[in-house]
């Protein structure tokens, strides 16, 4: 029991959002859909100082996924 009012309360918010739309600023939509973006080389040089470039130490990696030589 008790769920009839909820379920009335949901039903009237969407027929709200179904039947009456609100007043959208096209303008503001169109400056955020047609924004600049980084290119991913911007985005990579945000982060270059936590990359670790180096192939040297990874022999002595135990984790290292490469074929073991014989």
């Amino acid at each position: 029991m008790g769920r009839g009012r909820a379920k009335a309360k949901q039903t009237k918010v969407a027929r709200e959002l179904k039947y009456h739309s609100p007043n959208t600023d096209l303008t503001a939509l169109q400056r955020e859909l047609a924004g600049s973006r980084k290119s991913d080389r911007d985005f990579d040089d945000d982060y270059k100082e936590f990359v670790d470039d180096d192939d040297e130490d990874d022999a002595d990696d135990p984790g290292n996924w490469a074929t073991p030589t014989r």
